[in-house]
């Protein structure tokens, strides 16, 4: 018997860091708050493509992706479920974080660990997610992330 397909919702949260700041961006949503960048992943669009996407969507800076922070999955009491993978990346280029509100983000920028308790954060998990990686978070390869039906290396 087939069984019922359970939703899930993806969504991508990206650590980009250039020495020691961080990329954050001020929110539209959630009451105008600091947040990494982040959003869901859209129809037939991969993880790596969507972190791509929402950081130069939410920030307008261009990222290199370097790894696999963490992917979490949880059950809803709805019977549906979410999963969040937070990718480390770093900026492509030189390019500085936008500073002009659009529908996307009222501006981005750089911030170290120290100026966190300046801004207002959306929850207490920003500061713990960039305290772990300045303090050296064990990070995965890219690699981790295939598409279903990829051949294992040999």
């Amino acid at each position: 018997m087939a069984r019922e397909a359970i939703p899930t919702w993806f969504f991508v949260l990206v650590v980009a860091r250039r020495e020691d700041r961080f990329l954050l961006v001020h929110e539209r949503k959630h009451g105008q708050r600091w947040y990494v960048p982040a959003g869901r992943v859209e129809p037939r669009e991969t993880l790596a493509d969507a972190a791509l996407r929402e950081t130069l969507e939410e920030a307008g800076v261009p990222i290199v992706l370097e790894g696999v922070l963490r992917v979490e999955h949880t059950p809803q009491l709805d019977g549906s479920a979410r999963v969040r993978v937070v990718l480390l990346a770093r900026p492509a280029d030189a390019t500085p974080p936008k500073s002009a509100p659009d529908e996307e983000s009222l501006g981005a920028a750089w911030c170290s660990i120290a100026e966190l308790d300046r801004l207002p954060l959306r929850g207490t998990e920003v500061k713990e997610l960039l305290s772990a990686v300045a303090a050296g978070a064990p990070v995965m390869p890219m690699s981790m992330l295939v598409a279903e039906g990829t051949p294992y290396p040999q």
